[in-house]
Parts: structure tokens; C-alpha cells; sequence
């Protein structure tokens, strides 16, 4: 009933204003088998502005991500102050006792496929599928990572549907880290800010329920900020989600953190997140607005 006013309300305020601006050409994408790559393209550009990594023995993970504006990578893979975070991932804990969010590698991951959903036009889409091991080599989850991708009024938007199927009974532990996770550049020094959708900021947004979270850092070759926000989704689970927020701006809804999870076998479970990117100053009012179309179109 709340989606229904709130869609309802929104498209009622919307009307008489224009639609969003499209990026005319559209995208494409390319696959590597060989390198284990899904890769985004500008129609007509020959360097991808977006990286899928989909290798046969390593946890699936998005890196690079290019700034719409083609100033700034916006990703960074196994820092020294963090090696086991991998640009945009999903790693959960505490999978029946066993961290799949600290490990990325063959022992814990094994690719089934991953492909090309749409591969051309103003929205691509690609899936990955990994099953994921315990410790004697047995899948105990698989899971499927539905993206879409699309470029609109200077700005990527992404979308993202996981689902974990589970081929035992799990219990997913609680802990203050598990799920999607975003990591940026960062170094000490740098500027750079966590927000989210109450106002909080940093380390005071950890832990903290809110239905997005906003991260902003000025990467080097920028004079202003790039950003990444992540929007939660009132289907999920626990939703609002809290946030994990590390000390080096690391961000992520954590969906372990209000407590143990069940999926019992044979089920799936679903969840669902839309990751916005932009350049320049940050509106929380649009940001805001943007995550009531996300709403509104799922």
C-alpha cells in the first residue's frame, strides 16, 4: 500500500516534466571468455567504462568503474589497507561458519557461467552465477547476479538483482559486514565523505538504517567530487538496511547485521539494490527523488 501511494504520488508530480535525458547512442558490451571479462562500452567508444570480472576460481567483482565524465577510476581492487576487497563485490559471512566476504578465492568460488544478457542498446544486462564451496569442495549456495546497466542525464545507473539459492540449510551469522560492498580510492589524505539518506556522516552513519547511502571521494585527476550511491529496496529484507561503513570509506548494506539468517534448502532468497554514479556537487533532495523511481520501476 505505501509503494502504491508513493509511486502513485510521484508520477503525479512528475507530470509536465520532461523525461530523463538518454544517452543517444546507448552502451554495448563484449565478452572475454579467455580473460573471464564482461565489458562496457560507450556505442561508440573503444575503451570500456565498466569491467565485469567473471574468472573461473575467483569471487565475480566489478572493476573498473570509469567517472561518467571519463575523469577518475572510481573503483580499486585489494588495497593494502584492505586485500580482500575487489572494487564492487558481493561477499557474505559466516555462511554456515564459513567467510566468503575475506575469501575470493578458488576454494570458496566456482564460476557455472557467466553471460551476455543484452548485449546493445540503452540498457545492457549481463548475469553471472557462481556456486559457492565449503570446505570440502560441496556447493552449499549458488548465486545469481542479474545486472543491468544504463546512461542517463550524465550519470551510469545500475541495477543489481542477487539471489542465493541455498543446497543445504544455511545460516547466514551475524556480523557487521555482509552483502554487496563498495570499495573506492582512498588514502589517507584524501577528500572524501560517507552520507546517507538521515544525514549522517562517516563513521556515524556505521550500523545505522537508511534507505540510501551516498560516497563521495575527489579522485585523482578531479577538482570535484565523483560519487557512488547505493539504493536499498523496500522487498529486501530488513529493509531499511543498515550500513557497514569502514574507516577508509568502504561502504555497504549489511543484510547479517541485524542478526542470524535462515534459507532453508531448496530455497532462494532475493535481493535487490540500484547503484547510481555521478560527478559533481550532491543533492540529498534528487538523490532522494532517484531512489523513488527505483522504487517505482521494480
Amino acid at each position: 500500500m505505501i509503494l502504491v501511494y508513493l509511486c502513485g504520488n510521484l508520477q503525479s508530480k512528475a507530470s509536465g516534466k520532461g523525461e530523463a535525458v538518454i544517452y543517444e547512442e546507448g552502451l554495448r558490451i563484449e565478452q572475454d571468455e579467455n580473460a573471464g571479462t564482461i565489458s562496457v562500452f560507450r556505442s561508440d567508444g573503444n575503451e570500456p567504462i565498466l569491467v565485469q570480472n567473471a574468472k573461473k576460481d575467483t569471487r565475480p567483482y566489478i572493476h573498473p568503474i570509469i567517472a561518467p565524465d571519463d575523469k577518475g577510476l572510481l573503483t580499486e581492487y585489494r588495497p593494502k589497507h584492505h586485500l580482500h576487497q575487489t572494487g564492487l563485490y558481493w561477499g557474505l559471512k559466516l555462511v554456515n561458519s564459513r567467510d566468503y566476504f575475506m575469501n575470493w578465492q578458488g576454494d570458496y568460488w566456482k564460476r557455472v557461467s557467466a553471460k551476455v544478457i543484452e548485449g546493445k542498446g540503452l540498457e545492457v544486462e549481463w548475469q553471472t552465477v557462481y556456486d559457492m564451496l565449503d570446505e570440502n569442495g560441496k556447493t552449499i549456495m549458488t548465486e545469481t547476479q542479474n545486472w543491468s546497466m544504463q546512461e542517463q542525464d550524465g550519470k551510469y545507473v545500475l541495477d543489481l538483482e542477487w539471489k542465493g539459492e541455498a543446497k543445504t540449510d544455511i545460516t547466514l551469522g551475524k556480523f557487521y559486514v555482509g552483502g554487496l560492498f563498495l570499495r573506492m580510492p582512498w588514502h589517507e589524505g584524501i577528500k572524501g565523505e560517507v552520507v546517507n539518506a538521515v544525514g549522517q556522516r562517516n563513521k556515524a552513519a556505521e550500523a545505522q538504517r537508511a534507505i540510501w547511502a551516498d560516497v563521495g571521494i575527489q579522485v585523482p585527476g578531479r577538482d570535484d567530487m565523483a560519487h557512488i550511491a547505493m539504493f536499498d529496496h523496500p522487498d529486501n529484507k530488513g529493509f531499511p538496511t543498515p550500513w557497514r561503513v569502514d574507516n577508509e570509506l568502504g561502504v555497504g548494506p549489511s543484510i547479517q547485521i541485524l542478526g542470524d539468517r535462515k534459507i532453508e534448502k531448496g530455497e532462494t532468497e532475493k535481493t535487490r539494490y540500484r547503484l547510481v554514479v555521478y560527478t559533481g556537487e550532491r543533492s540529498d533532495k534528487e538523490l532522494t527523488r532517484a531512489w523513488k523511481d527505483f522504487v517505482c520501476k521494480y
